[in-house]
């Protein structure tokens, strides 16, 4: 969904394991659905893991956990390897969650999260490591993430690290446009260009 970022502030759901791929994410089965809505997809987030084979409720699963919530989803090192399917970052965004916090993520991914108005902040394992230990202390601590100054701080322990983000991406998040919002933005420069160069 398209919304403009700019500081965000939320509580966390922790999901401390490495090397999570698209599969786990959004189950390959789901990539046959016609439906484009966000939340058909956000409904079945992890969704193997959220239920177990006779479609019962996984009690045991973070997601399911009362105890969490918030915007911000912090997982383990390489998030989102594994195939590119675009249906992994639409069950994120679908599911609520505006910025996922991780030490490494894939690179498609990564692209995939940035497309679909979720923020990826990469963050040093040391820090992230952090953030696990106080969100398992204090579930209801608080993570800023400030993109304009493009910043990540734990509240809790008032820890910041700066986060790196490509120029054009940042712009479009802050303004809340896709490739496509950005070209129609642009259109009368690219006709100017257009007209001198013809």
């Amino acid at each position: 969904m398209k919304q403009k970022f700019d500081i965000i502030t939320s509580t966390c759901v922790p999901l401390p394991l490495e090397n999570v791929d698209t599969d786990q994410i959004i189950p390959a089965r789901f990539l046959k659905a016609t439906t484009r809505e966000e939340s058909f997809f956000g409904e079945n987030l992890f969704r193997d893991w959220r239920y177990h084979a006779d479609g019962t409720l996984n009690k045991d699963f973070v997601l399911n956990d009362p105890t969490y919530g918030g915007e911000i989803l912090v997982a383990g090192k390489n998030f989102g390897s594994g195939s590119s399917r675009e249906h992994a970052a639409w069950a994120i965004a679908g599911y609520g969650f505006r910025v996922v916090i991780s030490s490494f993520f894939a690179d498609i991914h990564k692209n995939n999260e940035l497309n679909n108005f979720v923020l990826p902040v990469v963050v040093s394992e040391d820090f992230l490591s952090e953030l696990f230990a106080s969100i398992k202390a204090d579930p209801k601590m608080l993570v800023e993430v400030d993109l304009p100054n493009q910043t990540v701080t734990n509240k809790a322990t008032g820890r910041s690290e700066r986060f790196e983000i490509n120029g054009y991406k940042k712009y479009c998040l802050m303004n809340a446009l896709d490739d496509i919002d950005f070209l129609l933005e642009n259109k009368d420069k690219i006709e100017a260009w257009e007209q001198q160069h013809a």
